[in-house]
């Protein structure tokens, strides 16, 4: 399986590198939304998941969750949002906008596991 994360922090995106390889994913990384749409039209129909922060430079990651939303050839990727919005009102308007599962960050790697496992993209994990 392959997987995307966007994050403009790069601590974030190897943190995640690591724990989604460890998990079995293919992973690539973009530090913008704008960079990620632009690899989607080469790499989206691989993706299975995709993991993005919230607040970036340019597009926002709940624009690009509605955005990647409209394309219907991206309709079956799992989105998470991986974010330090914390207020619920921001968790509703994330999943609202597509995001199929949200995440506050600081997380552990069990915390993505989890929410992984609820998606159907990997086995429970042993702890």
């Amino acid at each position: 399986m392959k997987a995307m994360v966007v994050d403009d922090s790069r601590a974030i995106r190897m943190i995640l590198n690591r724990t989604l390889s460890d998990l079995g994913f293919e992973v690539v990384q973009a530090a913008s939304g704008n960079e990620a749409l632009s690899m989607l039209p080469t790499q989206g129909e691989q993706l299975s998941l995709i993991l993005v922060d919230w607040n970036m430079p340019g597009i926002s990651g709940l624009d690009f969750v509605r955005q990647v939303r409209c394309n219907p050839a991206l309709a079956s990727v799992a989105l998470v949002m991986v974010t330090t919005e914390t207020e619920i009102e921001q968790m509703m308007t994330a999943l609202e906008a597509g995001a199929n599962e949200y995440v506050m960050k600081p997380f552990t790697r069990e915390i993505i596991a989890d929410k992984l496992h609820l998606l159907g993209l990997v086995e429970q994990v042993a702890r």
